[in-house]
């Protein structure tokens, strides 16, 4: 079936900085290679890292999580903190050289190696039961009559080429035993309440929807017949990324290797203290209500920061080979955008602690 692009005025949502990014994923070639990959990895990162040293970083989750925690005036540096994470802000910034370290999922960096962005992944976490706590469902629309991933077949499908939701639809398909031509993809970027609202108008027979999103669909549209399906596939790395020029500047690698330090304590801590957690972020930060907060908290599980990457990059690797047969791009080796210097920072700064041990909120 052909793909479908849906009009300017169901778009109206969508930021420039994404259509910018989806752009940039078509038009520029890519520079990177394995040469400038092993010239990093063969960089020592300095013992300790000077206090004139600033980082500016994009992690807005970060920043409230060391200040409940009491602990954002221990960085051994400078930090500027910028509002903005998710891969298309984050391209942006690192193209303009106006941020160092971001957080985002692994589909950012994979589409800033086919744009001819120089970056790296320098820490990984992941969920500790990632079928049983995903992030994200399959929202269906009401009156749709999927039921099963089969069923997907010559339905309308919301497709988001440069973001993880894209990625995980082609997953779905391949999962299912289908192709792209078995279904209407229809070109739709994922940001805010798109999605749930391109189902609710059954504008879209599925759309990956995460998060509150899913609460608030059912509750929304539930009455009127639309639900959700499980995908049954992982969808759950999250990652700090940073700009290659970042790490191979001699203390700012040192700073990024304590903020990944930070990093993954303070994710330790908000597990563990998760009634502070959703009245200083999710309420407080973010505006939402103490019920969506504590919905969240209860779908994130409990994180995990593995010592060895070696699976991470292995699922990286089918991420990138089945994105470079779907949307007609050369494949790499995924291992070229992970600087395995950072390897076992975040395992080792939470070595004896036990995610999980929460505190009821």
């Amino acid at each position: 079936m052909p793909r479908t692009v849906l009009p300017p005025f169901l778009r109206a949502g969508v930021p420039a900085a994404v259509a910018a990014a989806l752009l940039l994923t078509s038009c520029v070639s890519n520079t990177q290679s394995a040469v400038t990959s092993a010239k990093v990895a063969a960089q020592k990162i300095p013992a300790k890292v000077s206090s004139d040293t600033t980082l500016t970083v994009g992690a807005p989750d970060l920043e409230v999580a060391l200040e409940l925690s009491g602990q954002i005036d221990k960085l051994p540096f400078k930090v500027k903190w910028a509002n903005i994470s998710g891969g298309p802000q984050c391209s942006e910034a690192f193209r303009a050289g106006a941020l160092d370290v971001c957080s985002s999922a692994e589909i950012p960096s994979i589409n800033a190696h086919w744009t001819g962005l120089d970056t790296k992944l320098v820490a990984a976490k992941f969920r500790k039961d990632p079928i049983a706590d995903p992030i994200y469902e399959l929202g269906i629309a009401p009156g749709a009559h999927i039921k099963t991933l089969a069923d997907l077949r010559g339905k309308k499908i919301a497709y988001s080429p440069g973001q993880a939701q894209g990625a995980l639809v082609l997953r779905i398909l391949k999962k299912a035993g289908l192709t792209q031509k078995d279904v209407d993809l229809v070109e739709l970027a994922s940001t805010g309440d798109v999605y749930p609202t391109a189902l609710g108008n059954r504008q879209v027979d599925a759309a990956p929807i995460a998060d509150v999103n899913i609460k608030r669909y059912l509750t929304k549209y539930g009455k009127d017949g639309g639900t959700t399906v499980k995908h049954g596939l992982r969808d759950d790395p999250a990652h700090l990324w940073a700009l290659t020029d970042s790490v191979v500047d001699a203390q700012k690698s040192a700073a990024i290797r304590e903020l990944i330090t930070f990093w993954a304590r303070a994710g330790l801590w908000a597990d563990a203290h998760p009634r502070e957690w959703i009245d200083g972020y999710y309420v407080k930060d973010q505006g939402l209500s103490r019920e969506d907060g504590e919905y969240l908290v209860k779908r994130a599980g409990h994180p995990v920061f593995p010592a060895d990457w070696s699976g991470a990059i292995e699922r990286q690797q089918q991420t990138v080979d089945l994105l470079a047969k779907e949307q007609d791009h050369k494949t790499f080796d995924a291992g070229t955008l992970f600087d395995r210097r950072y390897e076992r920072v975040a395992a080792d700064a939470t070595a004896g602690a036990t995610a999980g041990e929460r505190k009821t909120p």
